[in-house]
């Protein structure tokens, strides 16, 4: 498993938590009914936060693979004289 995978996986759960309450959040408008409290709209911005989550992970992912592509191409050449 990659340093990032956790911050992927976490980011799409929060992502789909946010997009689940701007559904919630939207609902009320197309229906007619009364709108929901304003803490729900703070909840829609957890869309947000997991795209950020998940970016992060996905960088973090990247930058390993660099360390490890530069390590392994460090350690196949041949001594220097």
């Amino acid at each position: 498993m990659a340093p990032g995978d956790g911050l992927v996986r976490a980011g799409a759960l929060v992502f789909f938590v946010g997009a689940v309450a701007t559904l919630v959040t939207v609902a009320p408008l197309f229906l007619g009914t009364s709108p929901f409290p304003t803490y729900m709209f703070g909840l829609s911005m957890l869309m947000a936060v997991g795209f950020l989550m998940a970016g992060a992970g996905v960088l973090r992912s990247a930058a390993a693979g660099r360390r490890r592509a530069r390590a392994a191409q460090l350690s196949e050449r041949p001594p220097m004289q």
